[in-house]
């Protein structure tokens, strides 16, 4: 018997997803100014800087073009620099800005605050066991991973 499908982890995990995604939608404007995607691709930028438009959009859950297209928007802002790669000549890289790194602080203090609302149901444990089975389900779902494991 095949399992119901609001029993199905994909199923579950997108109802979390647009549940909390909801809130996320208001709370980024109200609480650093950036619409969410912004939002977004300014922590990314400030957790993972330097940054090339390219490292943005995977890291960011981006296409190449939604990544430029932010990334712009956030220099136009006064929140991050865009200067030349000093490897390559056609790239750039990415890096906050001073008012950048504000926004940054206040974005991350909103992250923290949405996963404890999110996730405060759980004790320590369970949150610790929850992220290491997340970790483990993203390194599987990667391209060529799981094709990898259904062949052995």
């Amino acid at each position: 018997m095949s399992t119901p499908l609001d029993r199905t982890l994909t199923y579950r995990l997108h109802q979390l997803h647009k549940l909390t995604d909801a809130d996320s939608q208001s709370a980024y404007p109200e609480q650093t100014g950036l619409s969410m995607s912004d939002g977004r691709c300014l922590t990314t930028i400030g957790t993972f800087e330097p940054l090339s438009v390219k490292e943005l959009a995977e890291k960011a859950n981006l296409n190449k073009g939604q990544a430029s297209r932010a990334a712009q928007a956030l220099v136009d802002q006064g929140l991050v620099l865009k200067a030349d790669h000093p490897g390559d000549g056609r790239g750039v890289v990415l890096t906050l800005l001073p008012a950048g790194r504000k926004v940054f602080e206040r974005a991350m203090a909103m992250v923290a605050q949405r996963n404890q609302d999110i996730f405060g149901c759980l004790n320590a444990k369970e949150q610790a066991s929850l992220s290491a089975m997340f970790d483990r389900l993203i390194t599987h779902a990667r391209p060529g991973v799981a094709t990898e494991a259904r062949r052995s």
